[in-house]
């Protein structure tokens, strides 16, 4: 980090909130939340500017039902599981998939929804489920890899989709209008399949300024003084400081995969219910691998455990301090909700990164 850029950066940052009322920005990303503690920028910012996590971490906002429904398929004995790694440690009513992993269940991490295939491929005798979980940003690789399953004729292969989007999220919370906001730090990986344009129904309906950035300390602190200076002046439109990789029309070959084989549906988001046309399901000539059909498993209206605030935390309402299990009962070796136990939950960063402050 070019630290006299930084320093000047936040010197402008200051300067504008010393005329203004408290700013109160949401980074909707997880990847900023972690970045934001990892560099120290957010010990650097002005009191009166405070930085709000956003449901921008896909395993935190998967709901409990889902994870239930993979318990489910995975105590089957002719199913294998295929996971991103952090999902396997997120608790389900009766255990996880890694105690049921540690119990006899077939749970595999992979790295991608191809390494899925790959594996169903080479293990023809089991059926494999793969937990497509994720934004934009990996919702791509999942339809190109069932496009490729449908020209090779993989019959052994399936999803359980729980892919989300993250345009209606924004606009959920902004509806709901239980949390003020003065503007958005909007996430780098997703815009480059998006594009910085999708971003305009937010700072036109709603008059909130929308920033795209990226993860580098001084991109999320452009990011921030762009925000801040909207605040300051009283405009709201979009704008990006991660033109290298951000386009305003974002990837269109990526969308085009994505259309041809998913098309938005509703969505059931941790401990925030129902989000109209913000999930993405299988059209019809894809409906074959889907999981939930295929095995009849149902997956469950979403609850959260006794005392876990995590769908609080993703919805900026309360910070992981607030929780009254944060540190004690639930510690990133024996997670309770998903926040801790992503690499990208807020709770997570809080414990590692700013476990004494209230704030």
């Amino acid at each position: 980090m070019d630290r006299k850029q930084a320093a000047k950066i936040i010197d402008q940052i200051t300067e504008i909130c010393s005329n203004l009322p408290q700013v109160q920005i949401m980074e909707v990303c997880g990847t900023h939340t972690v970045s934001l503690f990892r560099s120290g920028v957010k010990s650097l910012l002005p009191e009166s500017l405070r930085l709000i996590s956003g449901p921008g971490c896909p395993v935190c906002v998967t709901s409990q039902g889902y994870i239930d429904a993979a318990c489910e398929l995975a105590s089957r004995q002719d199913v294998t599981i295929c996971t991103y790694g952090d999902m396997v440690r997120v608790p389900g009513k009766g255990g996880g998939l890694e105690q049921m992993r540690s119990n006899g269940a077939k749970v595999v991490v992979v790295y991608s929804a191809r390494d899925a295939l790959k594996f169903a491929q080479e293990n023809p005798n089991t059926k494999v489920v793969f937990l497509a979980v994720g934004f934009e940003t990996t919702t791509p690789p999942t339809a190109a890899t069932l496009i490729e399953a449908e020209i090779k004729g993989v019959d052994n292969f399936f999803i359980l989709p729980a892919h989300k989007l993250v345009i209606p999220a924004m606009e959920a919370l902004l509806s709901g209008g239980e949390v003020p906001l003065d503007g958005f730090l909007c996430p780098g990986h997703v815009s480059v399949i998006i594009g910085s344009g999708a971003y305009k129904p937010i700072a036109e309906k709603y008059s909130k300024p929308c920033v795209v950035a990226g993860f580098e300390p001084i991109q999320m602190l452009n990011g921030i003084l762009h925000i801040v200076e909207q605040n300051i002046t009283g405009t709201s439109f979009v704008e990006s400081v991660y033109d290298v990789v951000v386009s305003e029309e974002g990837n269109t070959v990526a969308q085009s995969i994505i259309n041809k084989v998913f098309t938005p549906g509703d969505a059931t988001w941790r401990a925030i219910g129902t989000i109209p046309g913000s999930g993405l399901d299988l059209r019809d000539q894809y409906k074959r691998f889907d999981a939930a059909t295929e095995f009849s498993v149902d997956i469950d209206t979403d609850t959260c455990p006794a005392g876990c605030r995590c769908g609080e935390v993703i919805q900026g309402k309360v910070t992981p301090a607030e929780c009254g299990l944060f540190g004690k009962k639930c510690t990133p070796v024996d997670p309770i909700g998903p926040c801790m136990v992503s690499s990208e939950g807020t709770c997570a960063a809080w414990y590692k990164y700013n476990r004494d402050s209230q704030t």
